[in-house]
């Protein structure tokens, strides 16, 4: 009586009340159907790491992108048309890369399991490899089971992916608006600790902090030593060409020092330097300097990011290729 009770309470939910009652992401989605698909992407990886020191920042940056627009429904990878714009061709959109890796991966894994395995649990078990390649082992568990979004708008990509620009109010509302946390946000900045930047992401710090346009309007949080050294780098205001790490000491390598390097006023970006101007926002940074800290966070942040608003059951679909939509 108990169990025809539940049901038919659950029943009344979905049809009247309209009760959002969706299935999960599980470790081991895939393990009937494509048991091996974990195995294909680690070894694509394996194979690009050494040549390509970079793919870890490029993957999980794809990954972050991805998830904020519309979730985490590989809508970032649809390729534009005549008729519409898509993700990718945006402003916020134009640095991201990586997508020839994800194709070779897709097309490994259609090869052993057509139709199955979609483009969004690709991203995902691709910046988890990346990531954890150095390190000889996963550094966190991938629940899988997301589906493939047909929608990609350029707009959308403006309007949701928070800029290295934003003040800690606007960091936390964007993060806020994806059911993330304060911490989530602290602990995902630590992936700054890999990967380049394009100066103009940062120039205005360096050269028009205050709109006067000139060499002496920097921002003064920065440390003057790192600052001198940016603007040697990148000579002026309109640089949209030259890079510099975003960690300065070990670009490559995916530790903590991102926030050694904070606390020090090393922070490349106005958003990395907002989480000094909160105090729950800088106590979880002095804490997060720490290795074992960060890592264990890590995994725990990048688990509830890869779990916006994705795309379960029946919603969706299964790209056959990761650039456009089924026909």
């Amino acid at each position: 009586m108990r169990s025809c009770f539940v049901i038919i309470a659950l029943v009344w939910c979905v049809l009247f009340l309209g009760c959002n009652v969706e299935a999960q992401l599980k470790v081991g989605f895939y393990k009937k159907s494509c048991p091996q698909v974990e195995q294909i992407v680690a070894k694509v990886i394996a194979q690009k790491m050494p040549s390509n020191p970079e793919l870890a920042a490029r993957l999980i940056r794809l990954f972050f992108h991805d998830c904020f627009v519309r979730g985490c429904d590989a809508s970032l990878l649809i390729d534009s048309t005549a008729s519409n714009t898509a993700e990718k061709d945006s402003p916020p959109n134009l640095t991201v890369a990586g997508y020839e890796v994800i194709d070779e991966i897709k097309a490994a894994v259609e090869a052993a399991c057509p139709g199955i395995v979609s483009c969004a649990d690709i991203v995902a078990l691709a910046a988890r490899d990346s990531v954890s390649f150095p390190f000889n082992k996963p550094l966190w568990e991938v629940p899988t089971g997301r589906r493939d979004g047909t929608i990609s708008l350029a707009s959308e990509a403006r309007t949701n992916i928070p800029a290295p620009s934003f003040t800690y109010s606007r960091l936390v509302s964007s993060f806020a608006s994806k059911s993330l946390s304060v911490q989530d946000l602290v602990v995902l900045s630590g992936a700054h600790t890999i990967g380049i930047a394009h100066c103009n992401s940062f120039s205005t710090r360096l050269f028009n902090f205050t709109g006067q346009n000139n060499v002496n309007d920097f921002d003064p949080s920065l440390d003057l030593t790192y600052l001198r050294s940016l603007q040697q780098i990148c000579q002026n205001l309109a640089n949209n060409v030259t890079s510099v790490p975003m960690d300065p000491t070990t670009s490559t390598t995916f530790d903590s020092h991102y926030y050694s390097n904070l606390k020090l006023h090393k922070g490349l970006f106005t958003s990395d330097a907002a989480l000094l101007t909160d105090s729950r926002a800088s106590n979880l940074v002095d804490k997060l300097v720490d290795e074992g800290n960060f890592l264990d966070a890590f995994k725990n942040s990048i688990k509830r990011m890869g779990a916006i608003e994705v795309l379960m059951g029946t919603d969706g679909e299964i790209r056959k290729n990761c650039r456009v939509i089924n026909s």
